[in-house]
């Protein structure tokens, strides 16, 4: 096996850092959270980026690293040490828009999911076809479209109880 460079994974991180960063921020509203859960998927990347063989394109590799490592943060399987901190060219944090406040409060809802509906409805809103969704998360796509009906069925009720506050 060819082995691959750095400058190859540095080039993968910088295709794929928004997605990343996008995992990462669906998991937490703290940005130091964020930031540390983003190093972590690059930890986690950088172990498995020797070993990809190419199975699935390296677009569904890198969404389920990124999501398996936010689940399992959430989980509470977490046990880091310090962290460097990382400069990240996006922050929804200071942006006032009206488009960011809509993300802002989709995010709120989306985030009242439990992490595997979180991750599902998350690729669905990046336009994945359903069979790269079942791909990425290990599951079917009729169970995905099941799975995706429910979520937007809980969606509709958050969106329903907070217009009636």
């Amino acid at each position: 096996m060819v082995q691959k460079s750095e400058k190859e994974f540095v080039a993968l991180v910088e295709e794929h850092k928004q997605t990343i960063y996008m995992v990462c921020y669906l998991f937490s509203k703290d940005k130091t959270e964020v930031e540390e859960l983003y190093q972590d998927v690059l930890i986690n990347l950088w172990k498995g980026f020797a070993g990809f063989e190419g199975r699935s394109s390296l677009r569904t590799w890198v969404w389920r690293v990124s999501l398996n490592t936010c689940i399992s943060w959430q989980r509470g399987k977490r046990k880091r040490g310090a962290r460097m901190s990382l400069e990240l060219s996006v922050d929804l944090y200071n942006d006032t828009d009206s488009d960011t406040r809509q993300i802002q409060m989709l995010h709120d809802r989306i985030s009242r999911l439990g992490p595997f509906d979180r991750a599902i409805v998350m690729l669905w809103l990046e336009n994945m076809p359903y069979d790269e969704i079942g791909e990425i998360v290990g599951i079917s796509a009729k169970n995905v479209s099941v799975r995706l009906f429910r979520i937007k069925e809980q969606l509709r009720q958050m969106s329903n109880n907070n217009s009636e506050e």
